[in-house]
């Protein structure tokens, strides 16, 4: 195998991997809106794409932002069962997101204006426009 074709194969073999850093404000978003155990808030994040996250490293990103005092943890112990943790966002945990969430804005328009260039015809927020026929059954 020649290296121009070595090159091409790993190119093609390129696999989409969440950078480790855009974890945390993931989980920051989803513990914006819900208090949960860490199960359930694994389980929200593999629904919303994330699936490359094992469960060590998983725990251990909780607790690295428990440390960090992004997070606050109390044992539940209310239900039948052994005693689980209920996580949730605090102050500093909210501003670290809004901090994510404006970079990633910027970020956004950087992306859009690259997909711009590359295809012109591809719009990210393209509408479909009404048709006639449409028009007219709203007239």
């Amino acid at each position: 195998m020649s290296s121009k074709q070595k090159k091409s194969t790993k190119y093609n073999q390129a696999t989409l991997a969440t950078p480790k850093n855009f974890l945390v404000p993931i989980m920051l978003l989803l513990l914006r809106d819900f208090n949960v155990h860490g199960y359930e808030l694994r389980k929200k994040m593999i629904q919303f794409g994330i699936e490359t996250v094992d469960q060590g490293n998983f725990y251990r990103l909780l607790r690295k932002l428990e440390e960090d005092a992004m997070v606050t943890s109390e044992w539940d112990t209310t239900a039948g069962g052994p005693a689980k943790r209920i996580y949730s966002i605090t102050e500093t945990g909210e501003q670290y997101l809004d901090l994510w969430a404006n970079s990633l804005g910027e970020y956004q328009k950087m992306l859009n204006q690259f997909f711009t260039m590359y295809n012109p015809f591809f719009s990210p927020f393209s509408f479909v426009p009404k048709t006639e026929d449409s028009k007219e059954e709203q007239e």
